[in-house]
């Protein structure tokens, strides 16, 4: 049980000490615990019975001045979970309570947290008023009160809303940090307006160009002056995740924005050039119900018998086309499914209910070649790996199959042609045999799925 993240304990920990709570040789003995299972001082301090965790929350509550809620008999107002999207709320273990006029109450088990407040304060557009909460509470009644956006089909924008331009907000003479994130938030806004799922912030002359990009085409929409550069990358970095006081490694993080009251997240990433810095976002929409991508329930019934049995299910298609989606609605509709469910991702796009959701983190050294290495031990009945690109990612997939495993996965392939010229290769033989469901996205309107046996034809 996590009670309370490692901010706010880091920075009183050695007021436990000075209270006379705990010895500071049973402190250091926690954080040795702490370091060595990955959990957090509380975590320690809990599990080996030190404290509980009333004593905690209410020391925290004495030296932070901050209320400390107990949530077992509190009823969130669900008006409020407008303000807080579930990955967020989930990712900062954090829950919106009620709104007066201009201010949010929330839950939280982490209350200096100082960039979680500034996220929701984005999103919410309101400001932000935390009090404490056990973290346990708060996922229970994140699990109790949310549900993931499963029946979106389109975001439903304003009338007349056709002729908006982000560089509206760009001229207006407002000035500071404020400033900046309205015109973040109105380039994103522009891109979901025109259905875009890429775009590019590029470093020229003049400043920062934004690119849109669809169905391979780019189009431009605008220059971000130079004299806003440094300020808007440095905001939208933040925003994201990233640091923005280093430019010359890249970088990857998630950004959840809203648009017309539907929350969405798109992964931005960073990478040097000899211009600067240039920076790209895909956004990812809400996963769909299944039958909403493939309303033909035989097809359903094939890709949905193919996660109960081992195997590779490969989903292929252009690039965004949506293979993801279609990856995230399945996750979706077989999470209730009594199976460890695990994914692998360099982002996750979406909290998924009863799916053990992996985020790779290269600054660390937990690149994909250590994920597959070790994701064994965590005994996955089914599991989804984004990317799969080199030869011994494909082995390595063998091995899971032949352990009795199903593996969702990816490809790129433009058409039906191209998949089969890619996967004619040698090197591909000993894969092709182990797919027992293979989905192709030749447009939104047109999705195939093929069983084993009728993809054997297709790929001879």
């Amino acid at each position: 049980m996590e009670t309370i993240n490692n901010k706010t304990l880091e920075k009183l920990k050695y007021e436990l000490v000075r209270d006379g709570i705990v010895t500071y040789e049973t402190l250091e003995k926690a954080e040795e615990l702490a370091n060595v299972q990955n959990i957090n001082i509380g975590q320690a301090l809990i599990n080996s019975a030190i404290l509980n965790e009333e004593t905690l929350l209410k020391f925290l509550e004495s030296k932070l001045h901050i209320p400390y809620v107990n949530l077992e008999d509190y009823n969130p107002d669900p008006k409020c979970f407008n303000f807080v999207a579930f990955a967020d709320a989930r990712r900062y273990r954090i829950i919106p309570l009620f709104k007066i006029e201009d201010v949010l109450t929330v839950a939280m088990a982490d209350p200096l947290d100082l960039f979680a407040i500034d996220k929701i304060i984005e999103t919410a557009e309101c400001s932000i008023e935390p009090v404490i909460a056990s973290e346990k509470s708060i996922i229970k009644k994140i699990d109790e009160y949310y549900k993931v956006a499963d029946t979106v089909e389109n975001i439903t924008l304003s009338k007349g809303i056709e002729d908006f331009n982000w560089t509206d907000e760009l001229h207006k003479e407002d000035s500071g940090e404020e400033h900046i994130q309205r015109v973040i938030r109105a380039i994103l806004k522009q891109a979901i307006i025109e259905d875009i799922h890429e775009l590019n912030l590029e470093q020229v002359e003049e400043g920062l160009k934004v690119v849109f990009k669809k169905n391979g085409e780019i189009f431009d929409r605008g220059i971000l002056p130079a004299i806003l550069n440094a300020s808007f990358v440095s905001k939208l970095k933040t925003l994201s995740n990233l640091d923005p006081s280093v430019c010359e490694i890249p970088q990857l993080g998630k950004l959840c924005f809203k648009v017309e009251e539907i929350i969405l997240i798109a992964s931005v990433s960073s990478f040097p050039t000899i211009m600067g810095e240039r920076i790209s976002l895909k956004i990812y929409k809400p996963p769909l119900a299944l039958d909403k991508i493939i309303p033909d329930e035989k097809q359903r019934e094939i890709l949905l018998n193919s996660v109960e049995k081992p195997g590779i299910i490969l989903v292929c298609g252009s690039p965004l086309s949506g293979k993801t989606h279609i990856i995230y609605s399945l996750l979706m509709e077989t999470c209730e499914l009594n199976k460890n469910i695990m994914t692998i991702e360099s982002i996750a796009k979406y909290d998924l209910k009863h799916v053990n959701q992996c985020e790779l983190n290269e600054n660390i050294g937990f690149n994909m070649d250590k994920a597959l290495r070790f994701v064994e031990f965590q005994s996955p009945d089914v599991i989804y790996l984004e990317g799969i690109k080199t030869r011994e990612a494909f082995e390595f997939l063998s091995e899971l199959f032949y352990n009795d495993k199903t593996i969702i996965t990816e490809f790129m392939a433009n058409n039906m042609t191209d998949l089969r010229q890619k996967l004619a290769f040698d090197d591909f033989q000993s894969f092709k045999s182990l797919i027992s469901c293979l989905v192709f996205i030749h447009s939104r309107e047109s999705i195939e799925v093929f069983d084993k046996s009728t993809l054997q034809k297709y790929l001879a």
